[in-house]
C-alpha cells in the first residue's frame, strides 16, 4: 500500500507540492494583509498590496526550490525567471487589489472573507502562469 502511495505522489508530486506551497503562500498573504489591515489599520489596497509583495518573496522562493525545481545555470537564466515569475505576479496582484477593491471599499463586504474568495483564484492563475511560462520543463 505505501508503494502505490509514494507512486501516486511521484506522479502528482508538482501538484501536490504546489498545492501544498501554494496554500502556505495563502496563509501568508491573509495573515499579512491581516496585519495591515486590523493591525495597523492600513487601508485596503495598501494592505493588499504590501501582504502581496511578501507572499510573492515567499511563492518564488518556494516554487523555485521544492515545486519547480527550476534550476538556472546563470546569472541571466535566473534574472529572466524572476522577471517572469515577477511580471505574472503581479497580473494576479492586479486583479487580487482590483477584487479587493471592489468588494470590501466599494460594496462593503467582509474583507477577510473576500481576502480567501480572491486568493483562490489567484493561486489558480499562478500555477497555471507557473507552470506554461516561468518554471516551464525545457524539452530536449
Amino acid at each position: 500500500m505505501f508503494r502505490k502511495i509514494w507512486e501516486l505522489y511521484l506522479k502528482y508530486k508538482e501538484v501536490i507540492l504546489y498545492l501544498v506551497f501554494g496554500g502556505l503562500t495563502t496563509l501568508v498573504n491573509i495573515v499579512s494583509y491581516a496585519v495591515f489591515a486590523r493591525a495597523m489599520h492600513m487601508g485596503t489596497v495598501t494592505s493588499t498590496t504590501m501582504a502581496w509583495l511578501i507572499s510573492v518573496v515567499f511563492a518564488y522562493v518556494t516554487n523555485k526550490v521544492f515545486v519547480f525545481e527550476s534550476k538556472t545555470d546563470t546569472f541571466a537564466m535566473l534574472v529572466k525567471e524572476c522577471v517572469s515569475f515577477l511580471g505574472c505576479r503581479l497580473a494576479t496582484g492586479i486583479m487580487d487589489i482590483a477584487i479587493m477593491y471592489v468588494s470590501v471599499d466599494m460594496m462593503h463586504f467582509n474583507d477577510i472573507v473576500m481576502k480567501v474568495i480572491s486568493n483562490v483564484f489567484v493561486v489558480i492563475l499562478n500555477y497555471i502562469f507557473s507552470k506554461l511560462f516561468i518554471f516551464k520543463k525545457e524539452t530536449a
